[in-house]
């Protein structure tokens, strides 16, 4: 038995034990962690538009100017907040991905999000699926917490730190989402790849179905099948369709801070908030 074969039955038995820990959970009445959804960025995407100033069009270039890459473009660009001291400098491109992580999210089996290079740019689209109802089932057109923001790496990073939820702007409500102080349980690791290319078109559709599809982890209750619809599917699901270089393939209700590990070739860095 070779190290990749052991590894991958290391990862079927850990989530083995995570679905029947999640299965006692649903007996038993507890809930997720909260992973901290609450308001959404100004350059946000639910069901529609992108709203906000400096929105990107079609080809991700923003109205107000493509700021530059590297530490450069780290240490300005962002237009809400730069994001903390010793930040990495974005993957070198044209095209890249990142993963965003909360340890601490989900009774600590860990929260992530996601982020692209729109491919030949400097201009970022990243977000979650945050889930704010904390329920293991959310039926197909329900409100999972599914965001869309677009901005350069540096305005990624900030608004990712802040656990990719702006600062409450006004009292407003988007898709069901109360716009509220901050987040619970900022993101605080990321980890980066570059690619030689990206499809942004195929990822952009699978933002799009990810807001749509409900939200599970167990039992589904229409089909009374074992699964998961929950931040890891929706990560890996978008990051493949972008095809994200080295890319490790997520088991149906794998625990995210074991996949994160698996994440090989890509970067590691600390998140601190911006």
């Amino acid at each position: 038995m070779n190290g990749r074969t052991r590894a991958r039955g290391f990862r079927r038995t850990v989530t083995a034990a995570a679905a029947a820990a999640l299965v006692a959970c649903v007996a038993t009445g507890c809930r997720p962690m909260d992973t901290g959804a609450a308001s959404r960025p100004g350059d946000v995407r639910t069901a529609g538009a992108v709203t906000g100033a400096g929105a990107a069009g079609p080809s991700g270039s923003a109205g107000s100017g493509t700021a530059p890459s590297g530490a450069a473009g780290a240490a300005g660009a962002a237009g809400s907040g730069s994001p903390g001291a010793g930040v990495a400098r974005q993957p070198a491109g044209p095209g890249g991905a990142c993963v965003f992580v909360k340890p601490d999210g989900a009774q600590r089996l860990g929260h992530t999000g996601w982020g692209f290079r729109v491919t030949g740019t400097d201009r970022w689209e990243y977000g979650a699926v945050e889930n704010p109802s904390n329920a293991l089932y959310t039926p197909p057109g329900g409100d999972v917490g599914a965001w869309h923001a677009r901005g350069t790496y540096a305005r990624m990073l900030s608004d990712m730190s802040r656990g990719g939820l702006l600062r409450a702007r006004g009292s407003g409500r988007s898709a069901g989402t109360p716009v509220a102080g901050g987040p619970a349980h900022p993101y605080s690791r990321y980890r980066c790849t570059s690619s030689p290319r990206g499809d942004v078109t195929a990822a952009r559709v699978m933002i799009r179905t990810v807001a749509g599809r409900g939200f599970l982890v167990g039992v589904d209750p229409r089909t009374g099948e074992f699964g998961s619809r929950d931040c890891l599917d929706a990560t890996y699901d978008i990051l493949k369709a972008y095809r994200a270089q080295h890319l490790t393939p997520a088991f149906p209700a794998e625990i995210p801070n074991v996949w994160v590990e698996t994440l090989v070739l890509w970067s590691d860095h600390e998140l601190t908030p911006g």
